[in-house]
């Protein structure tokens, strides 16, 4: 199956994550617009309910290399393995998630095998059968077309939430299980995996939430936050915030939405008082439903609102709290 795309998977605790089905999702895009077949390759130990629930998905096969030296990702037991498949498989591209782990090993690879990689991609287009990737520079104030130079394999990484995890297209679950041979050697891999890295207690990852409550500087004061959080309580969310208002320590930093913080894509965002500077949208731009409410009729987070309301945030969430709790009792 040469000149196919083939896609990474990522998977954590015996879970697919969500990056995962972005990158899938890309990856069917890129099959479509090519007209070629799709893979998915899963590297790990044990994979066989990974490899059954990755088969439901509309790829045409699913490699899996299944090792004990891969049971814990390390940089180098996932670039030499990865790495022997490609060399077997011969994709034209490799996608995948632009995540802390694939930052770690995919460099690595890309450049054992002297090839290029493009990272943290927002999208890409097609232009006369010249494909342009685009991705974002100067903390997101300008985008870039990017073409790839030189033969196959290409690599090529998405940002999170540039394609949405629930566009994935589902097969009737045909897709082939195929075990991929590769031999690992122990001395090969020279990093030991240690205890997982754990955030904070007081950290959260707003990556996961559904909902999302996020406040800029209409916001005012950080007495006025406990507003934002009744709003947030009330919907089932959790409480976000732009740039300045971490910067001033009105919240922790795990909570700043952005370039410089976390990229999300909730099934709803609510702006309060937040204009919508490009990098902050940079940040939000992935999620389904925006409302915002801002008294700047002419605020930037109004061009990507599905639903706006130009007014008071102290006038208009108080009521809007209320009328949330009536429909929910």
């Amino acid at each position: 199956m040469a000149d196919h795309i083939l896609v990474f998977v990522e998977h954590q605790g015996g879970k697919l994550t969500r990056p995962t089905w972005e990158a899938l999702a890309a990856g069917q895009r890129l099959g479509q617009d090519l007209g070629t077949a799709v893979a998915a390759v899963l590297l790990g130990g044990n994979l066989a309910s990974l490899a059954s629930e990755l088969a439901a998905v509309a790829v045409q096969e699913v490699l899996t290399v299944d090792s004990p030296l891969l049971a814990e990702y390390t940089a180098d037991g996932y670039s030499l393995a990865l790495r022997a498949v490609i060399e077997q498989q011969k994709p034209r591209f490799v996608v995948f998630s632009h995540t802390y782990q694939v930052r770690d090993f995919a460099p690595k690879l890309a450049a054992s095998l002297d090839r290029g990689l493009v990272s943290d991609c927002l999208g890409f287009r097609n232009e006369g059968g010249k494909l342009l990737f685009v991705r974002q520079v100067f903390q997101g104030k300008y985008s870039a077309d990017v073409e790839f130079a030189g033969a196959a394999p290409y690599f090529v990484t998405f940002q999170a939430a540039a394609f949405r995890e629930d566009s994935v297209q589902r097969g009737a679950g045909a897709a082939g299980i195929t075990p991929v041979a590769v031999e690992l050697a122990a001395d090969s891999i020279r990093a030991k995996p240690g205890e997982r890295f754990r955030e904070a207690k007081q950290a959260v990852d707003l990556t996961q939430a559904e909902i999302i409550v996020a406040v800029g500087r209409g916001i005012k004061a950080p007495e006025n936050l406990e507003l934002a959080k009744k709003l947030a309580e009330a919907l089932g969310g959790e409480l976000g915030a732009s740039r300045p208002i971490c910067d001033s320590g009105w919240l922790p930093m795990d909570r700043q939405i952005g370039s410089s913080g976390q990229t999300v894509a909730p099934k709803l965002y609510v702006a309060l008082g937040i204009s919508g500077a490009i990098q902050h949208m940079v940040g939000m731009k992935g999620s389904h439903t925006v409302v915002a409410i801002n008294r700047d009729k002419e605020a930037p987070i109004f061009e990507v609102a599905t639903y706006g309301i130009v007014g008071d945030l102290f006038e208009v969430v108080p009521p809007l709290v209320e009328e949330i709790k009536k429909v929910k009792s």
